[in-house]
């Protein structure tokens, strides 16, 4: 739900691809105050202002593949580059982006403000970060969306969005995007991602309301992804995020205040939101822990949540916890899980490739004959074990009836008085 402080009514924000910001208002006239107080509760839950004494992102890039990102927002300029639009063609031609869903999560992972010392306008969990923006999405409102989704042409947009922002020295890529089912080239994406030591985090979905178990969303539910689940401001899951196993930890995913294009601001709710801002804390880790691996960092986000319970497929292992986190990573920092020997096999192959030829199998020939000859014999060396047995019995049943039959003499004749 996206809605602010007053305002006018808009249209959907979010595409079958998209599994953040649903109906609702934006406005241009919130005041920059009210902004970052509106944030504080967001702040509090994730412990920034104590993580913030360590670092504030200084160094990390971020890829956020999405709509795009409005690089002139106050609270995100100068810190924006704009790469690759892997949508291109999809709209008319002069149709230009609207670059909402984009703007907003870039904002929740590295909006610094502005005005005197910066204390006005949207603060993002690491406002020292980067922000590359890949654009891999249309937003429903856009005139080419119907095209997009449809044309096979833009089937392996998210793998190529992927690869692109490794190739041009992401740290984290933020995945606000989902949909039903992954692709081969998008699971190549990813494990070639990993092996460069690069984090991904990508939301679990909003399909989850009135559901037990809500189906998995991709590309969070591929093995090496971070799944982020959505919570309440009191900490609850929220009732539209997916409840299932690859739920790795939850962030606040309602009453979400960010940035939008053009010096708008809006406020609205989902696990894309959720999901930027574990992606501002992953963002933190690698600015103080560079060379630390994708798993290690997932270990310490992990090891940061608080959680009441165990793990659930509802919350993960709970509300991540970004000073907490920076503290478990300290830790994590002096250890490698990294494969290496041997059997690792080079992650630029595609998965399920070799790096040399399989030897032959080899064919064992069964001799029936020999099989039933060796077979006979051994049944009957059973039965003449079983045979034995019996007649060894019956002999000593024998013996025990002879000995009750011979006569016992009387026993010698005893007083029973003391002395």
């Amino acid at each position: 739900m996206l809605r602010p402080r007053a305002l006018a009514a808009l249209a959907a924000a979010t595409v079958a691809f998209i599994p953040g910001v649903l109906p609702g208002f934006l406005t241009d006239a919130a005041r920059a105050d009210d902004v970052r107080a509106s944030q504080d509760v967001v702040l509090r839950t994730l412990d920034l202002a104590e993580a913030w004494r360590l670092t504030k992102g200084e160094g990390v890039t971020v890829a956020v593949l999405d709509s795009g990102v409005d690089p002139r927002h106050h609270d995100l300029v100068g810190s924006v580059t704009t790469g690759k639009d892997f949508t291109a063609g999809a709209n008319p031609k002069g149709v230009a982006p609207t670059r909402l869903h984009g703007t907003y999560m870039a904002s929740l992972i590295a909006g610094h403000g502005h005005g005197p010392a910066r204390e006005d306008g949207v603060i993002g969990v690491a406002p020292g970060a980067k922000v590359l923006s890949v654009r891999v999405i249309l937003e429903d409102e856009e005139p080419g969306f119907r095209s997009f989704n449809s044309d096979a042409r833009y089937e392996g947009v998210v793998a190529r969005g992927i690869r692109y922002a490794v190739d041009r020295g992401a740290d984290v890529i933020n995945l606000s995007i989902s949909k039903d089912l992954p692709t081969e080239e998008e699971r190549d994406a990813i494990r070639y991602a990993i092996s460069k030591g690069v984090v991904l985090i990508a939301a679990a979905g909003n399909d989850g309301a009135g559901k037990r178990d809500a189906p998995y969303s991709y590309p969070a539910a591929i093995p090496g992804v971070i799944s982020v689940a959505a919570v309440t401001p009191a900490l609850r899951r929220a009732s539209f995020s997916n409840r299932n196993s690859s739920v790795m930890l939850a962030a606040p995913g309602v009453d979400i205040l960010g940035a939008g294009p053009g010096d708008e601001y809006w406020v609205g709710r989902g696990t894309s939101q959720a999901t930027a801002l574990v992606s501002g804390v992953a963002a933190l880790i690698k600015a103080r822990y560079p060379r630390m691996s994708p798993a290690l960092i997932a270990q310490a986000l992990t090891s940061s949540a608080s959680a009441k319970e165990r793990y659930n497929t509802g919350t993960g292992f709970g509300v991540v916890n970004a000073y907490r986190a920076l503290t478990t990573a300290a830790a994590l920092a002096r250890h490698r899980a990294t494969a290496s020997g041997p059997g690792v096999q080079d992650p630029a192959r595609t998965a399920g490739t070799r790096e040399r030829a399989p030897e032959p199998v080899a064919v064992v020939r069964r001799d029936q004959r020999a099989i039933l000859v060796y077979g006979a014999v051994a049944v009957g060396g059973l039965v003449g074990t079983g045979t034995g047995l019996a007649v060894l019995v019956l002999l000593v049943r024998r013996a025990r009836r002879e000995e009750d039959d011979t006569p016992i003499p009387p026993a010698p004749w005893r007083t029973e008085t003391q002395t």
